[in-house]
């Protein structure tokens, strides 16, 4: 799962916060690192526990306290991170996205990517129609456009 992630995440925090200096690089960062940090693992571990995530963010308030420019950069990891456990649907493992609330095992849980199965497909289909609408929206048919979001991460409307 790639396109569903990172289309959600890139138009619903859009849709959200309207901010031209918002950072979607780390963004994307942010919604791919849960799978990836707890792939390691092999399974859903505290990368997809809303405590894990609460967590990355207080710790980056606490990082960059008296930075303003770093912390609203850095912000947007435990924001993807946010996105993520909404929609990769971690709260409908109870144990899991309040760990260690709920006790420190983990049992064998299995990535919610891997617990979907064939629904994957349909979401990937959605996500990349929701890149088109990213591509299109932003303007990102145009090479300085583009150059610009890989050189500072930032979307502007057309």
């Amino acid at each position: 799962m790639f396109f569903w992630f990172v289309g959600t995440a890139v138009l619903g925090v859009w849709s959200v916060f309207r901010d031209p200096r918002f950072d979607y690089r780390l963004l994307i960062v942010g919604v791919l690192a849960p799978d990836v940090i707890d792939g390691i693992w092999g399974g859903a571990r505290a990368f997809h526990s809303v405590v894990t995530i609460v967590g990355v963010l207080v710790l980056v308030m606490l990082v960059t306290a008296g930075r303003r420019p770093i912390r609203r950069r850095l912000l947007a990891i435990p924001i993807g991170s946010f996105v993520h456990l909404i929609v990769d649907f971690a709260f409908a493992d109870t144990n899991t996205f309040w760990w260690p609330v709920t006790g420190l095992s983990f049992d064998g849980v299995r990535l919610p990517v891997v617990e979907r199965g064939w629904l994957n497909l349909l979401l990937e289909i959605i996500g990349l129609a929701l890149c088109a609408i990213v591509w299109k929206r932003f303007g990102l048919a145009d090479t300085s456009r583009r150059r610009r979001f890989v050189a500072d991460g930032l979307l502007e409307e057309v």
